[in-house]
């Protein structure tokens, strides 16, 4: 049962912390994840795309396009509004291994499609005027971070030439962490595994085992807690997906080792304890999560923030977790077996949200038309 509990320069590798980052509360926080009513799964989800391999990543584009990253072919697919999968391209210099591949993709805040309405397009664009996406893969020799100008028109997008924005992070066969999304801030944050060596997530000179904060370009900004540094956070095993809340808050979702995965609310400069810790413990130097699952009930991918929820993705639980602070934290799951292993969450069209399988990794028993992006309708609680 889930625990619920209290709460560099662009191309290259960059210094990591030395000392103490500015200061900061060293007891964990009771973070309140909403200022809206939650909103919970309400009805069948709908299958808005199938036969997809291996997908790890999906992002919406104010077109009213979708984009879908394939960890072990290498490819950028699109989902057009019609319904239709076409590729957009396939990133150079991907070497799938184990759980490395092409893992996650993001658009420059503001370019991306919101819970339901599309705003005007801001946000910074190449010099053909195209957005920036953004990918996070595996390569020959590290993961790391390019960027690729998004080309062309809805229906015929392709991509442009590769930009490295940051080489360096630690790879292997398993703990690569992968996922990137853009901040209300509008800086770029990655979350990077341990990569197999449990001390890198304590070195503040390895990249790995970290949540990363850097500009569009790759550079530090002035007011990480770390001068010149990236991290943003330490002590992390293998995360995997971040979100922010209705209140700015950053949530984070990890996978343990033998015993707790977690959901930690991320303040900077934060450490959450791996490998000295698992999960929730008695020690005012490292933060405890505000929700931890026994790891056959979650191995937590992706998470998303839609209505007044929290949804995290589980690929061994096979299933949705929510998790509302309306009350203290309450977590329930959502469609226990029904769709297979669940690799990634975002929020959908018109207050829903979307929810992407993982069958045909090797991990999962693929049925037919796995894997799968589903769109999961979502309806207010009652007050009381």
């Amino acid at each position: 049962m889930a625990a619920l509990l209290g709460v560099g320069a662009a191309g290259c590798s960059t210094p990591q912390p030395e000392g103490t980052p500015a200061p900061a509360p060293t007891a964990s926080a009771s973070p309140s994840a909403s200022v809206e009513p939650p909103a919970l799964p309400s009805g069948e989800p709908t299958v808005i795309a199938s036969g997809l391999t291996s997908p790890w990543s999906v992002v919406r584009l104010a077109s009213g396009s979708a984009l879908v990253s394939e960890r072990d072919t290498g490819l950028v697919k699109e989902l057009t509004s019609t319904g239709e999968i076409r590729v957009v391209g396939e990133i150079p210099g991907v070497r799938p291994d184990g759980e490395g591949g092409l893992l996650g993709l993001a658009i420059e805040r503001g370019l991306t499609a919101p819970p339901s309405v599309v705003p005007e397009q801001s946000g910074e664009t190449g010099e053909t005027g195209g957005p920036w996406m953004y990918a996070y893969f595996t390569s020959e020799t590290d993961n790391r971070i390019a960027r690729f100008l998004l080309l062309g028109e809805p229906g015929s997008y392709s991509l442009g030439d590769q930009e490295d924005v940051l080489t360096g992070i630690p790879k292997a066969g398993n703990h690569n962490g992968g996922r990137l999304a853009f901040g209300p801030d509008n800086m770029l944050y990655a979350a990077t595994g341990d990569a197999g060596d449990r001390d890198a997530a304590q070195n503040g000179s390895s990249l790995g085992g970290k949540i990363l904060r850097m500009t569009p370009t790759g550079a530090e900004p002035d007011d990480n807690p770390y001068p010149g540094s990236l991290v943003y956070s330490l002590g992390h095993r293998n995360p995997q997906g971040i979100a922010w809340d209705a209140t700015g808050q950053l949530w984070a979702a990890e996978f343990g080792q033998d015993t707790w995965d977690e959901l930690n609310a991320i303040r900077p400069g934060g450490n959450y304890g791996w490998p000295v810790v698992e999960g929730a413990a008695s020690d005012a130097a490292f933060e405890n999560p505000v929700v931890q699952w026994g790891t056959d009930e979650a191995s937590p991918s992706g998470l998303a923030f839609v209505r007044g929820t929290l949804f995290l993705a589980a690929l061994r639980g096979e299933r949705l977790w929510s998790v509302t602070m309306a009350a203290g934290a309450e977590s329930l799951p959502w469609f226990t077996g029904t769709y297979g292993r669940i690799r990634d969450v975002i929020p959908g069209p018109d207050g829903t949200l979307w929810m992407l399988t993982s069958n045909t990794d090797g991990r999962g028993d693929g049925g037919d038309g796995d894997d799968r992006l589903l769109q999961v309708p979502l309806a207010a609680v009652p007050p009381g």
